[in-house]
């Protein structure tokens, strides 16, 4: 679709919405502010679907329009009149929308990208893949094992972007001794990406959807960063062994020895001592939130004071920081509690039947059309959009609720977000590898498919076991 087209229908569509006279609209009790927010989230769906314009400049546009046509502080023409208050619905606090850039998931996420960056300044995550891999051998199965556990191990504390990168970097001279017809430079190829879109699922921090995720995953629905790891990281495990197994299958390596050879040594100087130190202590202490009382926000602003007063990270080094993930990730906030505070939700989840239907059948369905989505466009974009219906969805049906509610539906559809990885339009580390020219797309989506449907397999299984141990 041309570019002017996009643009075109990102616009007239919302605006159509926006202008819709309210009696045109076959909902009852649809106050001012639910209308004005529907327009916003069309907005939203369609240019995060249509991509017109960068995602984080979407996410940009929802605080805007929320400022300017839902807030108490918006534009004077869209305040409500003295005789309108009772129709006009809810208004949100200004201070709420503008927090969002400030989030303790957006401070959560920043920590993660100082200790990404200090790790990478100071050669930690080149000299941990050298160690790691180090015990793998010169077989090419066990090296493509060794590379993907290593990718994994990163993808869970650094931007999987930033790791599929370093990994690839690596990659790349290892690919060249392979003949140019074994299959086997495709099973390579295709682990880095695959890897990482699995690792990330490990942690809070590993991937934009599992921060999206923990805005509603509170009060009893808490995560604590701990217990998602708990299951989170023998998950990957999981995925990632099945994964090696897979690519063996499907591509396998004719070559009988290759030489891994990645050069480096640790640096012992004050600041890489420093940065190996902080490393390690913001790891345990994320892990040990319910021994020492702090929880992961609070934890992840220690290495962003260590590395700032002590000039391992300058100013130099905040502009290689991915502002547009932390903006997109704020969009995706600012879009979920404009939806939550408006009661724009509650009020799609109360017009649908969705008491007519087998809890098992919400969720299988949920999750297919999560894989979908995420197949299509941007994984974080499709959790900003879909996990604020879900939650409402959790928190509203009763026989959800017996299933474990909004926890349960929360972490499949986030979980569901990152198994989507079919296409080099799916995820950055899929593009990434594709680019290297080396795989088709036909490669991609004949493994990524399968990948996809064996892990909601076991995404249903993993919650089934969480469910048995009175965990959800």
């Amino acid at each position: 679709m041309p570019w002017d087209i996009k643009k075109i229908i990102c616009i007239v569509v919302p605006l159509v919405i926006l202008l819709l006279p309210s009696r045109f609209i076959p909902i009852e009790g649809f106050s001012v502010v639910e209308h004005r927010m529907t327009a916003i989230f069309l907005m939203a769906c369609l240019c995060w679907i249509l991509e017109p314009i960068p995602v984080f400049a979407t996410s940009v546009l929802i605080v805007l329009f929320e400022l300017v046509l839902i807030s108490d502080n918006g534009f004077v023409l869209f305040m409500p009149s003295a005789e309108d208050t009772t129709s006009f619905g809810v208004m949100l606090k200004y201070q709420e929308v503008l927090g969002v850039f400030a989030s303790p998931i957006i401070m959560l996420f920043l920590g993660g990208f100082f200790l990404a960056m200090a790790g990478a300044k100071y050669r930690l995550d080149i000299n941990l893949a050298r160690v790691l891999t180090k015990p793998f051998g010169r077989r090419p199965q066990n090296i493509m094992l060794g590379l993907m556990i290593v990718t994994a191990l990163f993808s869970m504390f650094m931007s999987n972007t930033a790791t599929t990168a370093m990994m690839l970097a690596i990659l790349t001279p290892l690919l060249a001794l392979f003949p140019k017809n074994d299959k086997g430079r495709i099973a390579f190829a295709l682990a880095i990406p695959f890897a990482a879109n699995i690792g990330g699922m490990g942690t809070p921090i590993g991937t934009p959807p599992n921060a999206v995720a923990l805005k509603y995953l509170t009060e009893e629905s808490a995560i604590s960063f701990g217990t998602w790891m708990s299951f989170g990281v023998p998950y990957v495990a999981v995925m990632l062994i099945f994964t090696w197994l897979l690519l063996k299958w499907l591509y396998p390596v004719e070559s009988k020895e290759i030489d891994l050879n990645i050069q480096g040594r640790f640096l012992m100087n004050r600041k890489a001592l420093l940065v190996y130190f902080t490393f390690v202590m913001t790891i345990l202490l994320w892990i040990t939130d319910r021994l020492h009382g702090m929880n992961a926000y609070v934890v992840a602003m220690i290495p962003i004071a260590v590395f700032t007063t002590t000039g391992i990270i300058n100013a130099k080094d905040l502009n290689k920081i991915n502002w547009g993930v932390l903006w997109l990730v704020a969009g995706g906030i600012a879009l979920g509690t404009g939806l939550e505070k408006t009661g724009l939700t509650n009020h799609i989840i109360s017009s649908i039947p969705f008491s007519m239907f087998s809890p098992l059948l919400i969720i299988f369905l949920a999750t297919l059309l999560t894989l979908s989505m995420a197949t299509l466009m941007s994984n974080t974009a499709t959790a900003n959009l879909l996990l604020p219906l879900m939650a409402a969805l959790g928190a509203n049906l009763e026989s959800l609720q017996a299933l474990g509610g909004t926890r349960l539906i929360i972490l499949v559809i986030t979980f569901s977000c990152s198994l989507a990885m079919s296409l080099p339009v799916s995820t950055p580390p899929n593009a990434m590898a594709y680019a290297s020219g080396v795989i088709e797309t036909r490669h991609m989506a004949k493994a990524g498919l399968i990948i996809g449907v064996v892990g909601l397999i076991s995404v249903y299984l993993l919650m089934a076991i969480l469910h048995m141990m009175h965990f959800i």
